[in-house]
């Protein structure tokens, strides 16, 4: 490679070389990078910031709708803002049970991206603003800052089906969890940590209601307080279609921190799938371990968040930065279902489930 050169000289060279690898986007290594707009969109991420700010400022509850959304959308094709695209005809993802009616936020994502593309057109995916409003809503609730790597292409597939089969369940077993988990290349401790999440915004009852009602019959699951199942009955009517809402964390519904944990114990986790992660003895002892600790929760949550942001990214040339963060753009092939129009964005008033 170097005929003429000493053995330092190539040592020296190839150093370099290495060097000037590593400082190259990280795109180009398939990855993604912080800072990724510093030069092409500097403001990209303080715009995205304020937008948050004001939605959370005018309906506290819209935080955990947006971290609840970057979670839906990276557990279905990856980070990719699938989860944003609408459909004529009802078959998107937003339009599938585990999201339609519970995800909210879509207007603010709406919002934050009409504000970058003011700034600085056809730049800024909306799959790196869905992470960006993801942490910033983080930042609120739970006074935690961390940097976000982006540099995601969006999509051009959306399909109500994936949502049904990737998303996981509130009905959901211990083992099954872990496996719905690992599936994304997620931990079972890792799961445990982004379960933390439910501290923070409200159910419909449909999704907790088997286990104060055996069909009509008031029942109380064997993992709840009987007070609190019957807070639950009081609250929640048979009907499975009902838009009657409760909060996940019923000590502290809009601040980030590790009370969720704390509940468990005491037979107040509102799912099933909570519940499981007492009963099970290995999760158990990370649900105490983050109840005692936590700094240690937040600090094992942004590093979950964070790998959680890197499942089967597009990167490079790979997808496209949508103009409209709920419709391809113009002339790109995109899945059967899936409309080139615009339609109304999802109103504040919807509730964050999970």
């Amino acid at each position: 490679m170097f005929p003429f050169a000493s053995k330092q000289t190539v040592l020296v060279a190839v150093a370099a070389l290495a060097l000037l690898c590593l400082q190259l986007p990280a795109v180009v290594r398939g990855q993604l990078q912080v800072g990724f707009y510093n030069t092409s969109c500097p403001n990209a991420e303080s715009l995205v910031r304020q937008v948050v700010a004001n939605a959370v400022a005018n309906d506290s509850g819209i935080a955990a709708g947006l971290i609840r959304l970057h979670f839906h959308d990276c557990f279905v094709r990856g980070c990719d803002a699938s989860v944003l695209l609408t459909s004529p005809n009802g078959t998107a993802e937003r339009d599938a049970a585990p999201n339609n009616p519970s995800l909210r936020g879509f207007n603010v994502i709406d919002a934050a991206k009409a504000a970058v593309e003011q700034s600085c057109s056809r730049t800024v995916s909306c799959a790196d603003i869905l992470a960006f409003a993801a942490r910033d809503s983080i930042n609120i609730t739970g006074n935690v800052s961390y940097q976000v790597p982006s540099g995601r292409r969006d999509g051009n597939v959306s399909l109500a089906q994936d949502a049904l089969t990737f998303l996981p369940a509130p009905t959901l077993t211990a083992a099954q969890l872990v496996a719905n988990f690992a599936n994304k290349s997620l931990t079972a401790e890792e799961m445990v940590v982004l379960s933390g999440a439910h501290t923070i915004g409200r159910s419909f009852c449909g999704s907790f209601l088997t286990r104060i009602y055996n069909n009509t019959t008031p029942i109380v699951d064997s993992g709840l307080s009987p007070a609190y199942a019957a807070l639950l009955q009081a609250l929640c009517p048979t009907n499975t279609n009902s838009t009657v809402t409760t909060l996940m964390d019923v000590s502290t519904p809009t601040v980030l921190d590790n009370n969720y944990y704390k509940l468990l114990p005491l037979n107040l986790g509102l799912f099933f799938s909570d519940n499981q992660l007492r009963v099970n003895a290995t999760l158990n002892a990370s649900v105490n371990s983050f109840a005692a600790n936590e700094t240690l929760w937040k600090e094992k949550f942004v590093a979950a968040m964070i790998k959680m942001g890197n499942i089967e990214v597009l990167t490079g040339t790979q997808g496209q930065i949508r103009q409209n963060c709920s419709i391809v753009n113009n002339g790109s092939s995109s899945a059967a279902g899936i409309q080139q129009t615009p339609r109304a964005t999802a109103s504040l008033d919807e509730i964050a489930t999970s």
